[in-house]
């Protein structure tokens, strides 16, 4: 089974409504159709990286690469965990969580997004309380952190209400621009003091090793 050969295709994160899991070929496909759509209004451009530049075709194609790389690169030291977000069994956007020297540091980096007809539902502010319990609950991390655009309001909002604190800024470069992001970091003591809802994780257990765990 795939899951004997790669315990990751095993391993499922659930919240109230949505489930976090790899997703399968056929699904990666319905995946990457979304984010063809638009996961943000064309005025809009929330990402440092700027995949979902071009037309329909290249954002699907960036979102396969995306999750093709992942699986190719994984090591113990340099991981990224980029994973389905479905409702009822229909993917509805994607989330990573992201560990360097993880055994050591102990803290990861967390990013999404969700195709448009998803937005401003609550499903971004679930799906991120699955990865961050599955990151301190489950993995041992002792924090989280996100960089955001500071016009970036929906996110700004779901890191405060999910008690991230400000932890400077960083500057990088796009091209010929430079753009300036806020530096957020939730630490494990604010989040074993925060009330969340209950999340389950399966699966986790065979998939440790790959986590260096």
């Amino acid at each position: 089974m795939l899951t004997d050969v790669w315990p990751l295709f095993g391993l499922v994160v659930r919240t109230g409504r949505v489930e976090l899991r790899l997703p399968r070929d056929e699904e990666l496909a319905a995946l990457a159709e979304l984010a063809g759509r638009g996961v943000h209004r064309p005025d809009e451009q929330p990402f440092l990286t700027p995949w979902t530049a071009g037309d329909p075709a290249d954002r699907a194609r960036r979102v396969l690469q995306g999750f093709w790389s992942g699986l190719a690169e994984w090591r113990q030291a340099s991981w990224s965990l980029d994973l389905g977000v479905f409702r009822d069994g229909e993917p509805i956007g994607s989330v990573s969580l992201n560990g360097t020297d993880f055994r050591v540091v102990r803290e990861v980096t967390t990013s999404s997004w969700l195709g448009l007809p998803h937005h401003r539902q609550g499903y971004g502010t679930e799906a991120r309380i699955g990865l961050l319990a599955l990151a301190f609950d489950h993995l041992g991390a002792s924090a989280a952190r996100t960089e955001v655009f500071p016009d970036n309001a929906a996110s700004q909002g779901v890191s405060r209400k999910l008690g991230y604190r400000p932890d400077g800024i960083s500057v990088d470069a796009r091209g010929d621009e430079a753009l300036v992001s806020h530096r957020l970091r939730l630490p494990r003591a604010a989040w074993l003091d925060g009330t969340h809802p209950p999340v389950t994780v399966e699966g986790l257990a065979p998939c440790l090793p790959l986590f260096g765990l």
